[in-house]
């Protein structure tokens, strides 16, 4: 009941090959996975090469919804083509805003902003809460529904809404919806946890209250960075971001700019990874090190070579050392790279242990890596990593955007067809032609579709 939709792949296939695959694909709809996307990885060799990096998910989402802060055009530059981004433009159009693509460039331009109707395209993104503070600051209310996104654990918005609460807004719960209203006001704001989502929607917000405006114990990581120069050139006044206080002190209107946003770092660490698991030598072009400070020193661990140069990092060899590991806020070990880091653990010579400290459910990969043969065991918030165990291919599921690249990766050192079945279709959420990439680099990956439509 599938049929191939994508192949780049250079040699031929056996045709006992293909039916063997497309066997165990019809039997995922038999059993219920009808996938969105489903691909067939094979043991591939080493990954050598190039490949660029995109401009990253997570700072042009901030950077599209700032486009609601301004009468004027917002333009970003570079913007990839993946469904996340889709989402909030839809979200975005549905706020009143007219937006347009360009090649890769996307214009935003909301003459008046207005709050979202469709609770369901809300529901489908996390970052679609970023609408919330340029809505409200530029119209004096905005009504949302509760967002969506991975289920990696609690995301809970309550410091968006208490830190545009301390700015003077009222908070009303209508249903599943939020109803905020008033003109905001800046004050002092001290964040519970440095949230990146909060910290920018408050900055949003900020950025067109009365007065000064700051944020304590406010996320540092680059995206935060990234929105604020954003917001400085479109005429806001923002002073300390990338540190744990940051200051906005309101301006009387933005204006338009354009903008391209930084380089994705959890998708080169991802394809960092990818070459460190096969024993590859692959220069990941646009790469930002003071980025991936953390990931780098605990490749570096492994035994695996890497070098910084102006167009990005050449990583070679393989990791053979085990390593223990702690996920935290920027800039400790970011949480979006546990999961390829895990599959990194499974070819190294011992024991490695991952502590995950920021999102409580963010191990549903390890059952899935199991069923390849890997030998890991979660006690609480840690993951038991016993390296060296063989992998053989084996049908799994992506439970999460950044499991799903974690199971890509490990599709490509098990013996044999792995078949990584993605019915939410989490790969194509956050990166950018991810199986396009691998294979440019020697990975053998094909994608297929389903012809149910299920």
């Amino acid at each position: 009941m599938f049929r191939r939709l994508r192949s780049h792949n250079d040699g031929d296939r056996r045709e006992n090959q293909h039916e063997r695959s497309w066997k165990i694909c019809n039997e995922l709809v038999l059993r219920g996975d009808a996938a969105m996307a489903t691909y067939l990885i094979r043991h591939s060799p080493r990954l050598s090469g190039e490949v660029e990096v995109s401009t990253a998910k997570n700072a042009v989402l901030p950077l599209l919804a700032a486009g609601l802060l301004t009468e004027d055009p917002l333009v970003i530059k570079e913007v990839p083509r993946i469904t996340d981004v889709e989402t909030l433009l839809g979200i975005l159009r549905d706020c009143g805003a007219e937006v347009k693509r360009s090649g890769n460039d996307v214009s935003v331009c909301a003459l008046q902003p207005q709050s979202p109707s469709h609770d369901e395209h809300m529901r489908k993104l996390r970052a679609s809460i970023l609408v919330l503070g340029p809505i409200l600051t530029r119209s004096g209310s905005a009504c949302v529904g509760l967002p969506g996104g991975c289920a990696i654990g609690q995301r809970p918005i309550d410091l968006h809404l208490k830190g545009l609460q301390a700015m003077g807004a009222q908070v009303h719960p209508i249903g599943g919806r939020r109803q905020l209203s008033g003109r905001l006001t800046g004050t002092r704001i001290y964040l519970d946890l440095p949230s990146v989502g909060a910290t920018e929607n408050l900055m949003m917000a900020a950025a067109l209250a009365d007065g000064l405006t700051t944020l304590e114990n406010a996320a540092k990581e680059p995206e935060i960075v990234d929105l604020a120069n954003c917001l400085n050139r479109m005429g806001a006044c923002i002073n300390g971001a990338g540190t744990g206080t940051v200051t906005i002190m309101g301006v009387d209107r933005l204006h338009g700019t354009i903008y391209k946003p930084i380089p994705d770092r959890v998708e080169a660490g991802t394809l960092l990874c990818a070459a460190a698991v096969t024993d590859g030598s692959v220069l990941v072009r646009g790469a930002c090190p003071e980025h991936l400070r953390s990931l780098l020193f605990k490749l570096a661990e492994t035994g695996v070579g890497l070098r910084e140069t102006p167009a990005g990092i050449r990583v070679n060899g393989r990791a053979i050392s085990p390593f223990e590991v702690r996920t935290l806020a920027y800039p400790g070990f970011p949480t979006d790279m546990q999961a390829p880091m895990t599959v990194v653990a499974l070819g190294c010579h011992g024991s490695s242990i991952l502590h995950e400290t920021v999102f409580e459910n963010r191990f549903m990969h390890v059952t899935e890596l199991n069923r390849l043969g890997a030998q890991i065991r979660v006690e609480g918030g840690m993951a038991i990593v016993e390296g060296g165990a063989p992998l053989r291919g084996a049908m799994v599921r992506s439970t999460d955007l950044r499991a799903g690249a974690a199971l890509m990766l490990a599709g490509l050192i098990a013996s044999g067809e792995t078949i990584l079945n993605d019915p939410a279709g989490h790969i194509e959420r956050g990166y950018q032609d991810l199986p396009e990439k691998l294979r440019a680099l020697g990975a053998d990956i094909e994608q297929t579709e389903d012809l149910l439509g299920l």
